[in-house]
């Protein structure tokens, strides 16, 4: 019977191998959770992110600055705003996230003189923007005259320039909930930046 125990010394051999295999690995996985654990605390608080700053500030480009930090952090970080900078565009107070795109509008026409101080409403833009309403900077009253915009779609709009910023494109006013290609079809050409 020498075949049966050649066969019982390899099946030995086997176990052997596959008990040494677990330990081993059982060994190598608890040193990995530990390598994982240490990698978390590198993104915890205080880890930095980037963010790619163009338009109207002195020097546009990717920046590095800290988890947390504000669009006014990252402009100032780019030397700050250029005087043609349209600082009324922008939401100097949005917390950033790694990877997103900050850009700086510029003016389209020279600033005038308000004579009505601080009383000047937003609803004259249309006025100064040929007609066309700015979805960045439009009251209520004015993106409700819009087609297809009612006065809950205006309040909408609002609140998504208060929590996310300023629209960058026209086309991302289809982000609001119940704008979708038909209605933006129709305000297309109403609307501005």
């Amino acid at each position: 019977m020498p075949m049966y125990k050649k066969s019982l010394w390899i099946l030995l051999l086997l176990l052997t191998a596959i008990a040494v295999g677990t330990v081993y690995g059982s060994y190598a996985q608890e040193n990995a959770v530990v390598l994982d654990e240490a990698s978390h605390e590198e993104n915890g608080p205080g880890a930095n992110i980037t963010v790619y700053v163009t338009g109207a500030v002195n020097k546009p480009g990717m920046v590095t600055v800290k988890e947390g930090a504000r669009v006014g952090d990252a402009v100032n970080t780019c030397g700050g705003l250029l005087p043609t900078a349209d600082q009324e565009r922008i939401n100097m107070a949005q917390v950033l996230k790694d990877g997103e795109q900050v850009k700086v509008p510029e003016r389209k026409t020279a600033p005038t003189a308000s004579f009505k101080g601080s009383e000047q409403k937003a609803g004259s833009t249309a006025k100064e923007n040929g007609g066309l309403i700015n979805i960045n900077t439009a009251d209520e009253k004015e993106l409700d005259s819009l087609p297809g915009i009612g006065p809950a779609m205006a309040k909408r709009i609002i609140e998504y320039r208060e929590t996310e910023g300023s629209f960058q494109r026209i086309e991302d006013i289809k982000k609001i909930k119940g704008i979708g290609e038909a209605k933006f079809a129709k305000i297309r050409d109403k609307i501005c930046l």
